[in-house]
């Protein structure tokens, strides 16, 4: 049985300040992430944003802070990851990254499967239409195809996990149909704290958000949340209504944010938009390319700007979309000789 091995490491640092935005002074939240392997969830698309696929390993260029980086693991779709750096005692880790054995490398793309969060605003906007973003919602749960696990959280003023991580989507679909229309929306507030619990897991992992309007609760700002999202390599899509696209300060905010982590913003004026919107989101999942490299040596300890790009004449006429860096700090202390366990971690400093 192989044994697979968590990606991000977790020491204790304030969320925000990248260069995505400026953080909130007042906000305590707080999340521990360090890398020792970085994920990268690329899609590559022609001009008519048709997926491209069959591509290598040696087609792919990836560059930290101006640093060129070698691929450790290299993954198709659905395919399971494969190795494609050794590494050992004579392998080609960096000095300064702690090494790991052959077989939890090759496992360590991630877990068999994505792992997807379904984000769905129940507040006071969603009067309108809730029975047909039930719909949408189901439809799409149903439709999942490569994940092996999925959440449905919905938000208001607070989160509800309505039906947390499981293989189960029966389980899935009854929590759907258990969500009623509530209080004001939070959704920055909310959305944070799925990423925290998103951050936790190894491999490919993402948040779908239904928002029927813009946020008018939450004390979080947006450009921490997409940091945070970031750094722990959650992909985050955004569906909304009608409604939030007539604000257009919220309407730029869902296409930063999402254009962030490396995912896409969708904006539908009917249901059948919306239903389009979620097979588009279980297409670009299936057809996710995951590659990951253990960091060269680097002197920035703050936030890393990443550049992915096709190597090769033939390829240059394709779009690449990944996110464009995290954060790092510092390696955790080893606590009696292995590294610390993953925490996530909210409240006061």
């Amino acid at each position: 049985m192989k044994k697979y091995v968590l990606l991000l490491w977790l020491i204790s640092f304030p969320v925000g300040g990248n260069g995505f935005g400026a953080a909130a002074q007042n906000d305590d939240s707080r999340i521990r992430v360090s890398v020792v392997l970085v994920q990268l969830n690329v899609a590559v698309t022609d001009s008519k944003g048709n997926y491209i696929s069959g591509l290598r390993p040696e087609d792919f260029s990836i560059v930290e802070d101006k640093i060129p980086e070698k691929t450790a693991t290299f993954e198709e779709g659905n395919e399971g990851p494969r190795r494609v750096l050794d590494v050992g005692p004579k392998g080609a880790v960096p000095n300064d990254v702690k090494a790991i054995s052959p077989m939890e490398s090759e496992a360590a793309a991630r877990a068999p499967g994505s792992n997807v969060f379904i984000l769905f605003d129940t507040s006071n906007y969603m009067y309108r239409g809730f029975v047909f973003a039930q719909d949408s919602i189901a439809d799409f749960i149903r439709s999942l195809e490569g994940v092996s696990k999925v959440a449905l959280y919905s938000y208001s003023r607070d989160l509800s996990r309505v039906a947390t991580l499981t293989p189960d989507r029966s389980q899935v679909l009854r929590g759907v149909r258990s969500t009623v229309a509530g209080a004001d929306a939070a959704l920055y507030n909310c959305l944070l704290l799925t990423v925290k619990d998103a951050a936790q897991l190894t491999g490919k992992k993402a948040i779908v958000v239904f928002s029927n309007g813009p946020d008018n609760s939450s004390l979080v700002p947006p450009e921490d949340v997409a940091e945070l999202a970031q750094s722990t390599g959650t992909i985050i899509y955004m569906i909304s209504t009608q409604q939030a696209e007539a604000e257009p300060l919220s309407s730029a905010v869902f296409e930063r944010m999402s254009k962030a982590t490396g995912g896409r913003a969708y904006f539908s004026r009917s249901w059948r938009d919306e239903r389009q919107a979620f097979a588009s989101i279980r297409d670009d999942l299936a057809h996710l390319y995951t590659l990951s490299y253990y960091p060269q040596p680097n002197p920035n300890r703050g936030w890393r700007s990443i550049t992915v790009k096709l190597v090769g004449k033939n390829l240059q006429k394709y779009h690449v979309r990944t996110r464009d860096g995290y954060r790092l700090l510092q390696q955790p202390q080893p606590i009696g000789g292995t590294l610390s366990p993953v925490v996530a971690e909210s409240g006061s400093k």
